[in-house]
């Protein structure tokens, strides 16, 4: 059974205030990446080490290019995870926001709201024209 038009525009109005409430946020993704530097000293280049490592990345698209952001330290790695995870908040409330929102405009009554121009607008007819 559909939602009335009030509760559909009362969840609308709810899911415009989550959005207004999320904070900062970023696009993205966070990353790891960890190998091994080939000096041949290094304990990364025993047999079976795991190399250095892991590194923490924020990687994401800019114009096309893929753009990575290091973190100098692990409470930079933490804002940035929560920056993301509130990006991803706010694409599901986006969506959601969709859905209502054509739910809402399905639901709405059509009204007349020609002007006194538009109406004198004769209709065309469906009809061919006879003259040939």
């Amino acid at each position: 059974m559909p939602d009335s038009l009030p509760q559909l525009e009362a969840q609308r109005s709810e899911l415009f205030r989550q959005l207004a409430a999320l904070g900062d946020f970023r696009r993205g993704s966070i990353t790891t990446t960890s190998g091994k530097c080939g000096k041949p000293t290094c304990h990364c280049s025993k047999r079976d080490d795991p190399g250095h490592g892991p590194h923490f990345r924020l990687t994401r698209k800019v114009r096309n290019k893929t753009m990575t952001e290091t973190f100098d330290s692990p409470v930079a790695l933490r804002k940035a995870q929560q920056e993301v995870a509130t990006f991803h908040r706010f694409q599901a409330l986006c969506g959601q926001l969709i859905e209502v929102s054509e739910r809402i405009c399905a639901l709405r009554p059509i009204e007349e709201t020609l002007t006194p121009e538009e109406k004198k607008q004769r209709r065309r007819s469906s009809r061919r024209s006879r003259e040939r």
